[in-house]
């Protein structure tokens, strides 16, 4: 058994993986969040061709999935910008007000930020592409933030890129995005290369929580961990605390053995008020998607007690 910290995993882990939809190769780093009294999500699925793409799908419980075979359509009323109508990876989902939007990577001239919105997970509207290439890892605040819609992003190159920091954005309309501004880059250790955001801030009484991906380089490649940092409420580029331990790391071998070995990927995070618990969706060595649980009093009090 693989030692466990703040975050325990789902025994019938993993819980998606590629045989939920013909023709896919992996499914991974999807977002997932409530809508009505189901479950919606936006998955990325790597077709046999390696192809990215996004699908829906659906759950009456958030653990077991039926994914739409067909891939997310997001049409774009510029015929130049629009031209990957949906392709892309590592989707995010967030709702503002009555509506839903999806962030993610798409592809123009390299890698951005696509941004769409829908209310009925029917029809989809793409806003933009919040930011020019190259970028690879975007999430929404949940409200606006002094008046704006707010982001956090993570700029990066054309290939894996071996840097990444941090950064905030703000918006008055989601289209035009400015006064970036840094959040943090790579410490020591397990966060020694790159990190990222991961699901988006969740508001909590006085900051905003974070779970956010960190790497580190090794012999063997890049491992991909999962941290947690407390942000200002009023100014989330500023940092109150941030783990100096990771949340959870590969260890289980459907974490360490896939497509990207030893990566765990956090991308969506639900809160349960009643049992005052997360759950964490994270993808598993670029193959499959796990589920994690920890305490939120718990998940608190490790990153204020383990941070630099």
């Amino acid at each position: 058994m693989a030692n466990e910290t703040v975050f325990r995993r789902y025994e019938k882990n993993p819980i998606i993986g590629p045989e939920f939809v013909p023709g896919a190769n992996s499914i991974f780093n999807s977002a997932v969040m409530p809508y009505g009294d189901r479950y919606v999500g936006v998955f990325r699925i790597d077709t046999q061709a390696y192809q990215s793409e996004l699908h829906l799908g659906w759950s009456d419980d958030g653990l077991d999935w039926e994914i739409e075979p067909e891939r997310l359509r997001i049409p774009w009323d510029d015929p130049e910008m629009a031209a990957d109508d949906g392709l892309g990876y590592d989707p995010r989902l967030q709702k503002i007000d009555d509506t839903y939007y999806v962030s993610w990577c798409a592809e123009y001239h390299g890698p951005t930020i696509g941004i769409a919105e829908t209310r009925d997970f029917k029809s989809f509207r793409r806003i933009c592409n919040a930011v020019p290439p190259y970028n690879r890892n975007a999430v929404l605040f949940p409200r606006k933030v002094d008046g704006k819609f707010a982001m956090l992003h993570r700029p990066s190159d054309r290939g894996h890129t071996p840097f990444g920091d941090t950064f905030y954005a703000t918006s008055p309309d989601l289209v035009y995005w400015g006064r970036h501004r840094f959040v943090m880059g790579p410490r020591g250790g397990w966060q020694s290369t790159k990190v990222g955001p991961g699901p988006a801030p969740i508001e909590m009484d006085n900051c905003w929580l974070l779970i956010y991906h960190g790497v580190r380089t090794t012999c063997n490649g890049f491992v991909y961990y999962a941290g947690g940092a407390l942000l200002d409420l009023e100014k989330p580029w500023e940092v109150l605390y941030r783990t100096r331990r990771y949340l959870l790391a590969p260890t289980e071998l459907y974490e360490t053995m896939g497509d990207v070995p030893n990566v765990v990927f956090p991308v969506a995070a639900l809160i349960d008020e009643k049992k005052n618990e997360m759950t964490l969706y994270y993808g598993c060595a670029d193959t499959c998607i796990g589920v994690a649980y920890a305490d939120m009093d718990e998940l608190l009090d490790f990153i204020k007690k383990n941070s630099f």
